[in-house]
């Protein structure tokens, strides 16, 4: 669907709906397939958070930061859904780390990951991908949210703690990498 602004909503928008979706829905995806933990729901989650975001594009266009107001949408609606299904089945994982070579067990790692994230609280876990998935700075974090830095930070740290206690082996400091020709 390609939706085109008129006036003077349209001077102040960097690009038209169609333009926002070709570049910026992979992102949205992995976005939504870490907080999901399943592509269909990360797939279901992008396209309601997409339809929303048509809906009220000549609004969106018009703000400083229309990826920050999509990706609120985004937060919100997963939100919404973790608060209606938060019966989740624990899993446990075997703790070995994957070899390096190994891209079977590196994909066991991320599934690991992924289901370690679902076991967090709602905002922890939203903090983490905000912070991790989508390199974004407490500020900007903070403002999604509406909660002030210091709660980012603090929910960061917790949930990073968490994480690593579910991941010991991997939480360990990496062996120095030998660097050839540096003295």
């Amino acid at each position: 669907m390609r939706v085109r602004e008129s006036g003077p909503a349209e001077a102040g928008s960097a690009y038209d709906f169609h333009d926002f979706v070709v570049a910026r829905s992979a992102v949205l995806f992995r976005g939504a397939l870490v907080l999901t933990g399943n592509r269909d729901t990360a797939e279901d989650l992008v396209q309601e958070t997409l339809e929303r975001a048509c809906r009220k594009w000549r609004t969106i266009a018009a703000k400083e930061a229309p990826e920050a107001y999509v990706r609120r949408i985004m937060v919100n609606l997963v939100n919404d859904r973790w608060r209606r299904f938060r019966r989740m089945a624990p899993h446990h994982h075997s703790g070995e780390p994957a070899a390096p070579g190994d891209q079977y067990g590196q994909v066991d790692t991320r599934d690991q990951l992924v289901r370690a994230l679902q076991g967090l609280p709602v905002r922890m876990r939203t903090v983490v991908v905000l912070r991790y998935f989508h390199d974004l700075p407490d500020d900007e974090i903070a403002a999604d949210l509406k909660i002030s830095p210091s709660t980012v930070r603090s929910q960061l740290a917790r949930g990073i703690d968490k994480l690593r206690g579910q991941f010991p082996a991997l939480s360990s400091p990496s062996p120095p990498q030998p660097t050839e020709g540096i003295p």
